[in-house]
């Protein structure tokens, strides 16, 4: 895991428990990355100087998320031509709606793949990441395939767990 291949940005240290799910699948996969605390707003200059820096370490996916007004995915996608994935975080009375709708709704020419609300779309970004790694990553590929292989295996086993009751 010594090759940091996706930069997880966040716009504040709030997003932390949320971000940090898809890094712990990452680290599964064996897939290095390193996480950032870097605002739009509040930062915006060394937001614009890791994105711009990030490739020349590998970088090859960013992962950003954040809550609110969300404009964190959507300044990385219009700083590089890497893949960008964005996460909405509930961290606001609209529930994560707000930052849904900002992270999906998108200019054309500024493409950000966006996740579901919260914890669960952190994971699903890092999945989507090393799917997107795996095209060109066999090591990761096999990781990611045997990764989707337990997933199976936990169903099947509750599934005879639930039958056998």
């Amino acid at each position: 895991m010594d090759n940091i291949l996706v930069g997880i940005l966040m716009g504040s240290e709030s997003d932390a428990e949320v971000m940090l799910k898809g890094k712990e699948i990452l680290d599964e996969l064996e897939i290095g990355s390193e996480v950032r605390i870097l605002s739009a707003h509040r930062t915006p200059q060394e937001l614009h100087e890791y994105v711009e820096k990030a490739p020349k370490r590998g970088v090859k996916i960013f992962i950003a998320g954040a809550g609110m007004s969300a404009h964190l995915a959507g300044v990385v996608g219009a700083s590089t031509n890497l893949p960008v994935i964005g996460v909405p975080i509930n961290s606001s009375s609209l529930g994560g709606v707000d930052a849904l709708l900002s992270t999906i709704q998108m200019p054309p020419g500024i493409p950000v793949a966006t996740m579901g609300i919260g914890s669960p779309g952190a994971r699903n970004a890092a999945l989507f990441a090393a799917r997107i790694l795996a095209l060109e990553n066999s090591k990761i590929s096999e990781n990611y395939n045997i990764f989707v292989e337990k997933q199976k295996q936990r169903v099947l086993d509750s599934d005879r767990s639930i039958q056998n009751k």
